[in-house]
């Protein structure tokens, strides 16, 4: 559809291909942690170290998006739960296409956990939400983790894979997923997932060569960028980390050309 290629261009860059979403989601999850309470900063930081999205719930819209003069692509994401909940790994709808489109949203985006008790409410929702993005031409993102009773380690390459898998053929049209550590492996779950898959950044990493490499080793596997929150917005140094994946996923810098921008 042509309306959703055309918002598809304001979350990529062009010439690459690729992503680099700043999801700044997590106060509904976790709450107001460090670097979520001004927003305005946080978006400022990250639009300057070039991302191409940033992505939140409805309430943050008006509180950091744009509202500094930079331009930067924006995802409103549909789904949530809090850590304080008895069932965390129960995503439920909390915003709906045609909000978006009120928003302004160039995308919308959802949470699902393959596995999780509630799985079938989850699939349910996002057979119904990618729907109307075909309805609307509204690129959907799916954040797609094995989570649940049944899943022993959630990075396992084949629960990963299946994942993600389920994302594309319920519509995504780009996949989120965790990075399954080695790039033979992490290279099927692209395979398989048959749209473009960008990674998370999991929970804070111990050093910024960590991070650097993990995003190396995806793009090396055919991914097509990040969806990086708390290693980026948490950073002692916002810009400069934010500068150096950017540089990687966008104009395709090695580790080391991506390192001197964070001046260590």
């Amino acid at each position: 559809m042509f309306g959703k290629n055309i918002r598809m261009e304001r979350i990529i860059d062009r010439e690459s291909g690729n992503a680099v979403i700043v999801p700044l989601d997590h106060g509904i999850s976790v709450g107001p942690i460090p670097g979520l309470i001004d927003m305005k900063q946080t978006v400022s930081d990250v639009v300057d170290g070039g991302a191409t999205a940033v992505l939140m719930h409805k309430g943050i819209v008006p509180r950091g998006h744009r509202t500094t003069g930079h331009d930067v692509g924006l995802i409103l994401h549909l789904s949530a739960s809090t850590g304080l909940g008895v069932s965390s790994n129960s995503k439920v709808l909390v915003a709906t296409v045609e909000e978006a489109l009120k928003l302004g949203a160039d995308a919308v985006s959802m949470h699902i956990n393959v596995g999780a008790e509630t799985e079938p409410q989850m699939l349910e929702n996002l057979g119904m939400v990618s729907g109307k993005c075909e309805e609307w031409g509204m690129p959907l993102i799916v954040m797609a983790y094995p989570r649940g009773p049944k899943i022993e380690n959630s990075f396992d390459p084949q629960a990963v894979a299946h994942a993600a898998r389920v994302a594309m053929e319920l519509g995504a049209d780009i996949v989120k997923c965790s990075y399954t550590g080695d790039i033979d492996s992490f290279r099927e779950v692209v395979r398989g997932t048959m749209v473009p898959v960008v990674i998370a950044g999991g929970p804070k990493m111990e050093s910024d060569m960590d991070i650097l490499n993990m995003v190396h080793d995806s793009l090396e596997a055919g991914g097509h960028g990040v969806s990086i929150g708390r290693n980026v917005f948490q950073h002692r140094d916002v810009k400069g980390i934010m500068s150096a994946i950017s540089d990687m996923v966008l104009h395709g810098a090695s580790v080391e050309e991506a390192a001197k921008h964070l001046g260590n």
